[in-house]
């Protein structure tokens, strides 16, 4: 996989944490997310377990999140939060035809954490999306609220003066085509 950082949007400095996600294609249709975030964890909101199942707004509180584009345009943002909730949208174009993206699945979903560290992962099932074998364009960020509620937004890259996510340049990971072997 390919190790990437994720760094707050200026407006929104945020806590004393650092946020990694580890990228990858497991298969050809596959996108793997590890999301890692190390340092002051007690100072974070973070959602008590539920179970693995899809659920809205999780972006309201502690989330991560996925954007990736998709060959004939839109994108797909895909949310994943500690709780073990999770959703998947497909959008037509920049903000808009947001519909739920059935057939898409979370596999392998570990959630971990202790004093240090708290990693939530997974790997998106992506065979019904005909993504092609690409490469990828992805976008990867993450809402963080701490216990006092203050939020802020972190992201690969901020090419807007506002926090925002779909920006198209916000995608600017290209995950390479899986090497079959």
């Amino acid at each position: 996989g390919m190790q990437v950082s994720l760094i707050p949007h200026p407006q929104t400095p945020g806590p004393d944490i650092k946020i990694s996600v580890t990228v990858g294609r497991p298969r050809r249709q596959g996108l793997s997310l590890d999301y890692e975030i190390t340092g002051d964890i007690a100072d974070l909101h973070i959602p008590g377990w539920v179970r693995w199942s899809r659920a809205d707004e999780l972006w309201r509180t502690t989330c991560f999140e996925a954007f990736i584009a998709r060959p004939e345009g839109g994108y797909l943002e895909f949310n994943q939060s500690p709780s073990g909730q999770w959703a998947v949208y497909a959008f037509d174009d920049y903000r808009q035809g947001m519909t739920h993206q059935p057939g898409v699945e979370i596999r392998n979903g570990i959630r971990e954490q202790d004093d240090g560290r708290l990693q939530v992962s997974g790997v998106l099932d992506l065979d019904r999306m005909n993504l092609g074998q690409g490469p990828w364009r992805i976008g990867l960020s993450a809402v963080i609220e701490t216990v006092d509620g203050a939020i802020s937004y972190w992201a690969l890259a901020h090419p807007s003066d506002k926090p925002d996510f779909h920006h198209p340049d916000s995608l600017v990971l290209e995950l390479p085509p899986m090497e079959l072997a």
